[in-house]
């Protein structure tokens, strides 16, 4: 069964709204005429991927244009074991020779693959960055970790919907920020951040889910300008696995609290629903007893982050051959090529550095992204440096 044609975004919206406000997938099912197994999907893509769930899927079989066929991979992988000291250029001019009826991979790609699989000699004297992975931290301080997601739209009395921003420190449960945003657009989560990192400071790490703003399925590595700008202030980036909001508790249990106390029912507008969360949140500081923390007020626990907030500064790369702005389209522009980085990176410097004849590593901060070269014109991704991805 399928979504009414109308407005098949606007039937997810009022579909995913009534169920966060508790009615059953039962019920909604039947009155939308979709299955209780289209309504359990799409909440479960809510639950992933926040208000992008709610854009139509495309049921195309998915393609990848950079995914190499794995005889292709698997060939590279021969001639380099066959062939120790060859180098990217080389192994591809072979398989060029005595393969003339296969598409050749670009030496970035077969560079990237030769490194996925720990077969490149690290250069003496670079030293590599890997993120811990996935791991999630399990902090005691304040501001070690703040936690962050929007709690779910609803509708306001104007019937304007609401989408209500929260942060807060891990180990105290001081809800540092709740905001009545209109929209998870990009801009709104910066500004509020932005007031939020000034006011307290800034935390050692974030935890959020996988939806927009946070992370993009679309993205390179999953990031976003968002969780790009964390980054260079010198946030470490913490995701949950998609599906598994238990990973984040403490924040969903005071969403629970928040829906309860200033959402049933909803206030007139959003000004109007602003004016209630900033009451919910000095109670919920200063005066509400936390079970979690021997019944103590959260602000008897937190203190501002003696990390101050400023805009990051410009970053040099001294050790690579060049330092290059990447372009508002998400591009590297170097001897006259237009490289495809991605828009997450867009006016952040990344540094770029030969690393053999003709074939370049690109690195942002201490991560290495990924590599291209002269005749690819998009930057092949090698295992992710971040530990972005779940497994």
């Amino acid at each position: 069964m399928s979504w009414q044609e109308c407005s098949i975004m606007d039937e997810k919206l009022k579909f995913i709204a009534r169920y966060l406000e508790g009615e059953t997938v039962t019920s909604l099912s039947r009155e939308f005429g979709v299955s209780r197994t289209t309504g359990h999907a799409l909440i479960k893509r809510y639950r992933e991927m926040g208000s992008e769930a709610l854009v139509a899927q495309n049921r195309a079989p998915k393609r990848y244009a950079n995914k190499l066929p794995i005889q292709v991979e698997a060939l590279i992988l021969d001639l380099k074991r066959k062939y120790k000291n060859w180098g990217a250029p080389k192994i591809r001019e072979k398989i060029i020779k005595a393969f003339p009826h296969v598409k050749p991979p670009a030496k970035s790609t077969v560079h990237a693959v030769l490194d996925r699989n720990g077969l490149v000699k690290k250069r003496k004297g670079r030293k590599r960055y890997k993120n811990e992975g996935t791991k999630l931290t399990n902090v005691k301080a304040a501001n070690d970790l703040w936690c962050a997601d929007y709690k779910g739209e609803f509708m306001t009395g104007n019937k304007k919907y609401c989408y209500p921003l929260t942060i807060t420190d891990y180990s105290s449960r001081f809800l540092i920020h709740c905001d009545a945003l209109t929209s998870t657009n990009m801009d709104f989560a910066f500004e509020s951040f932005e007031r939020a990192f000034k006011e307290y400071g800034l935390p050692k790490a974030m935890r959020t889910d996988n939806g927009s703003p946070f992370a993009s399925g679309q993205s390179f590595y999953h990031l976003t300008q968002l969780s790009v700008w964390w980054m260079r202030l010198g946030i470490n980036v913490e995701r949950i696995t998609p599906g598994c909001p238990q990973e984040n508790g403490r924040h969903e249990r005071m969403h629970l609290t928040l829906k309860q106390e200033t959402t049933r029912p909803p206030r007139p507008n959003i000004i109007a629903q602003q004016e209630e969360f900033d009451k919910f949140v000095n109670v919920y500081n200063f005066e509400r007893p936390h079970a979690g923390i021997n019944n103590k007020y959260p602000a008897e626990l937190y203190k501002k982050s003696s990390r101050e907030f400023k805009q990051p500064d410009p970053i040099y790369y001294p050790f690579h051959d060049q330092t290059i702005t990447v372009s508002q389209c998400g591009r590297i522009c170097t001897k006259g090529l237009k490289v495809s980085l991605s828009r997450a990176f867009a006016g952040v410097e990344v540094g770029i550095k030969e690393m053999e004849d003709g074939i370049w590593v690109v690195s942002f901060l201490d991560y290495d992204l990924g590599y291209f070269d002269d005749r690819c014109r998009k930057v092949e991704p090698i295992t992710d440096p971040f530990g972005m991805e779940k497994v």
